[in-house]
């Protein structure tokens, strides 16, 4: 059995709502036990992330970037960064904006940045966006046409579960997708510092 942390922050519920649907996509494939962790806990507790073979993030965009709560389960792992305890380990991430652009990039960028300081190793998002197979845009995966990682939209003020049903899909394809990946990759993600690689 192989386990995923999806570590998230949520101040309004959209992005719990969709960091379950890619709890949902990774627990769909066989052998894997994916746990939704809110990053106000880790925090409090980063060494919790140890138990893990992968990491999802996700946090809400908010002035182009990671949100506060984010930002401070990011800066608790220092002593783990120090010690390059995540090194090897698969990472993704999304992000939710009211907004279809929003600045999303800027926030998966900073995931992606935190990932390779622990030596991480980065899964994107290769989901063809169906629109271009004749989907509905609302419909379509990857609508939005975020490479990077998972990108998802809801409108301001709208309730936690007002997602266009591409971005459900998406989500949960996306989870799914991460899942496939650690599982190709093995024991090759859970490497530590103090593995020795034989001559």
């Amino acid at each position: 059995m192989q386990n995923i942390a999806i570590a998230y922050h949520s101040a309004h519920g959209h992005t719990a709502h969709i960091a379950q649907q890619v709890c949902e996509g990774a627990q769909g494939v066989p052998g894997i036990q994916a746990e939704l962790l809110r990053a106000e806990d880790l925090a409090l507790n980063p060494n919790a992330l140890l138990r893990y073979d992968g990491l999802i993030l996700g946090s809400p965009t908010y002035l182009g970037g990671v949100s506060g709560p984010f930002k401070t389960f990011m800066d608790a792992t220092g002593g783990l960064w120090k010690t390059q305890q995540l090194k090897s380990r698969l990472a993704a991430g999304f992000t939710v904006s009211s907004l279809p652009a929003g600045d999303k990039q800027s926030t998966l960028l900073s995931m992606f940045v935190f990932a390779m300081q622990h030596g991480m190793v980065w899964v994107g998002n290769p989901i063809l966006p169906e629109q271009h197979a004749g989907v509905p845009y609302d419909e379509a995966a990857n609508r939005l046409g975020s490479w990077s990682g998972l990108m998802a939209q809801a409108g301001h003020g709208s309730p936690a579960d007002a997602f266009a049903p591409g971005d459900v899909k998406t989500a949960r394809m996306f989870g799914h997708h991460f899942a496939q990946t650690l599982q190709r990759l093995g024991a090759a993600a859970t490497l530590q510092p103090q593995d020795k690689v034989a001559a």
